[in-house]
């Protein structure tokens, strides 16, 4: 059985204070932000008009499918919300994870 020659790992030294304040990383924070925002008011409008509706109106108690309220409906597809969202975070992260890699590239101090 050969051993697995485990590469070195040279000791790597991170200014996160220079790095925080390089125009790279402002710019990919502003990226971020600008596209997790959208998911973030549409989710939180979603979920608390579950309760708005539920409470103060009588929209949600009508019949669906069977003797399933919209009620129901409306909160089972806030899972495939999430689910939704998650994923489409999760593809774009990709992204945002390789501009992680160059912008610590660029200001690793050794």
């Amino acid at each position: 059985m050969g051993k697995n020659p485990k590469k070195k790992q040279a000791n790597v030294t991170l200014d996160y204070e220079k790095i925080i304040n390089t125009p790279e990383f402002k710019e990919l924070v502003k990226r971020k932000r600008k596209f997790s925002t959208p998911y973030m008011i549409f989710f939180f409008v979603a979920l608390f008009t579950l309760p708005i509706l539920t409470g103060y109106t009588t929209i949600l108690e009508k019949s669906a499918i069977g003797s399933m309220t919209w009620t129901w409906v409306y909160s089972l597809s806030m899972f495939v919300m999430v689910w939704v969202f998650t994923s489409i975070y999760m593809n774009k992260a990709k992204s945002f994870d390789l501009d992680v890699e160059e912008i610590l590239k660029k200001h690793v101090v050794k």
